[in-house]
């Protein structure tokens, strides 16, 4: 039996845990959805974390949070962080010169590319606009040693390193075969290692089955999980009191790289938007600060935090991600900041 104030405590913080759930009213995030099912999808999960808890969970169709689907260029931002923490670690530096760690890039003027431009896409090497049928027919490499050296032995840069931004599976794919050499371990086994197991996202991997892992594009994950990994972001590198990233790399992570004169090529959905280090810039502050950093999916997933109102969401579904799901997904954003107040000026 608790002693009677005791008693009084436990329920009063239950009462004042329901009762600031209660005072945001997500009835116009729900119409919203609603309203704009036709261009999401049947199957869709929307999660909204802030303040250490779940604060909104919506499941349709057959999905729920934890069915388990390929995430497409969600890929990129868990690729960037997994290289951040050889950073922490000082195994590497965003100023380093790839031709550091692969000799092959010390040829045919890639002898500049960093890995900061890698993680940026801002390599120089030339790349084809994103087209499906091109994806889906393209040669499978064997290992991501194959497809690195690959990327090496192509011709001349398109544009100086550093110059241009270029929308692709390049910039990443080769930092993560840096890690791989630095460690001697496979991309897999590292991400497994040091983002998967630490967060517990213990239904993620990347898929390696018949072809090398494209840490660009080949994670298969769940709504759960990817929050685990946005709710690390959002607390600048913790999560459940483990230290992940440091907080220097997660700023560093959220730093603007490029400038809209500078993209050379973005996929329609993320016009307009300029590059973080694996990640989108979809809001900054009236001085250029990044705010909202986003990283969506080919397949329709579009994870973000928002900084200045402290929360994390991800809409979870199946299907292409075309201009109108993703302006559907920043209308839905719209209702979710009319009741999550701001804190920034």
């Amino acid at each position: 039996m608790l002693p009677k104030n005791l008693k009084l405590i436990f329920i009063f913080l239950i009462f004042s845990a329901n009762y600031v759930s209660a005072q945001i009213n997500f009835s116009k995030v729900d119409a919203e959805i609603e309203k704009n099912k036709r261009s999401l999808s049947k199957n869709l999960v929307v999660l909204i974390y802030k303040d250490g808890k779940i604060i909104y969970k919506k499941e349709t169709g057959s999905f729920t949070s934890k069915t388990q689907e390929p995430i497409a260029s969600c890929s990129k931002w868990l690729t960037a962080a997994l290289v951040m923490t050889f950073v922490d670690e000082g195994k590497l530096s965003l100023d380093d010169k790839v031709s550091k760690y692969l000799p092959a890039f010390n040829f045919n003027g890639k002898q500049d590319i960093t890995i900061r431009h890698c993680l940026s896409q801002q390599t120089g090497i030339h790349q084809e606009p994103f087209r499906l049928f091109r994806q889906l027919t393209k040669k499978k490499y064997k290992t991501l040693e194959e497809e690195v050296d690959d990327f090496a032995n192509k011709s001349k840069l398109d544009y100086a390193s550093g110059s241009g931004f270029y929308y692709g599976n390049v910039g990443l794919n080769i930092a993560a075969r840096v890690v791989e050499v630095i460690t001697k371990k496979n991309f897999s086994t590292l991400m497994k290692e040091r983002i998967f197991k630490p967060l517990e996202m213990n239904n993620s991997r990347f898929d390696d089955t018949e072809k090398a892992p494209n840490p660009s594009g080949s994670a298969i994950s769940t709504a759960d999980d990817y929050m685990n990994f946005l709710i690390m972001l959002l607390n600048k590198g913790e999560f459940k009191n483990k230290r992940i990233l440091s907080e220097k790399a997660v700023a560093s992570m959220e730093q603007t790289q490029t400038a809209l004169d500078r993209i050379k090529y973005a996929p329609k959905v993320a016009e307009g938007y300029n590059y973080a280090l694996g990640s989108w810039v979809q809001e900054a502050d009236n001085s250029g600060k990044p705010t909202v950093l986003t990283c969506p999916g080919l397949f329709g997933t579009w994870p973000l935090i928002d900084n200045c109102r402290g929360y994390a969401c991800i809409f979870f579904v199946k299907g292409l991600l075309g201009e109108q799901k993703a302006e559907t997904y920043v209308a839905v954003k719209k209702q979710i900041d009319a009741v999550i107040p701001s804190n920034c000026k």
